[in-house]
C-alpha cells in the first residue's frame, strides 16, 4: 500500500485542520494508508523517505533547516511532493530550499477575494483532461515562479486592484521535478469549502496522484 503523509498547520484562516480531513479521505479513497501530522519536526525523520507522497498543509508555518534539508532530500530520493494555495507556497518563507523545491512562493493576492478565470494551457495533460477554461472565486495568487515548472494552467490580472500588474499572466497550476521526486502544485484551494469546485478538487486529486511514486 502506498503511504501518504499530511502535515497541517500555521494559519488558521486557511482551515488547515478542515483542509487536511478532506485530503486524506481522497487519498484513503485511491487506496493510500494517510499519516496525519501536526509539526514540521516530522519532516527531519529519515522514514519519511519510504513515504510515496508528502502533503504540506502549514502557511507561514516555520521549519528547521535540518527538516527542510531532509524534506529536500526524501523528495530529491523520489518521494512526491504535492499541494495547494498557501499550504504550501506560503509556507516556511525563510526556507529558499524549500521554495526551490516547490517552484513557487506567494507574494501577494490583489484584492483579496476575488472573481477571476483560471485558463487551461495543457489540455493534453492527464492532469487537465476534460478540464476547460472556468471561473473562479477565491483569492488570486500572484507569485514568484520557477521558469522551469511545466504549467498547466494561468490566469491573468486585469490591474483592478493593483494597476502596475495589468494584464500579467500568472501560473496557477504547474508540476516538475526535484531530482528524482514529482512535485505539483495548484494555487486553488483558500478554505475548505472550495473543494467542493469540481475543478479545483479534480486537479488537486489527480495532481496527488501524479505526484505520488
Amino acid at each position: 500500500m502506498r503511504q501518504a503523509l499530511i502535515v497541517w498547520g500555521g494559519w488558521s484562516g486557511h482551515e488547515p485542520e478542515a483542509c487536511a480531513a478532506i485530503v486524506a479521505g481522497m487519498l484513503e479513497a485511491e487506496g493510500f494508508g494517510v499519516a496525519i501530522e501536526t509539526s514540521a519536526r516530522v519532516f527531519a525523520d529519515p522514514a519519511i523517505a519510504d513515504m510515496s507522497l508528502i502533503v504540506p498543509i502549514c502557511t507561514q508555518s516555520r521549519i528547521e533547516r535540518s527538516e527542510a534539508e531532509n524534506l529536500s532530500r526524501a523528495v530529491r530520493g523520489g518521494v512526491g511532493l504535492a499541494g495547494f494555495h498557501g499550504g504550501m507556497a506560503d509556507a516556511f518563507r525563510d526556507a529558499v530550499e524549500y521554495h526551490f523545491m516547490c517552484g513557487g512562493q506567494w507574494v501577494a493576492h490583489p484584492g483579496g477575494i476575488i472573481d477571476f478565470r483560471v485558463n487551461v494551457t495543457r489540455r493534453d495533460d492527464p492532469v487537465m483532461a476534460g478540464i476547460d477554461d472556468f471561473d473562479y472565486r477565491s483569492e488570486q495568487y500572484y507569485m514568484h515562479v520557477d521558469p522551469a515548472n511545466e504549467v498547466l494552467a494561468t490566469t491573468t490580472f486585469s490591474g483592478d486592484h493593483a494597476p502596475w500588474i495589468e494584464g500579467v499572466v500568472m501560473p496557477v497550476v504547474w508540476k516538475r521535478r526535484h531530482g528524482q521526486g514529482r512535485v505539483f502544485y495548484s494555487s486553488l484551494g483558500h478554505v475548505a469549502r472550495e473543494f467542493d469546485v469540481p475543478q479545483m478538487r479534480t486537479i488537486l486529486q489527480r495532481g496527488m496522484l501524479w505526484a505520488a511514486r
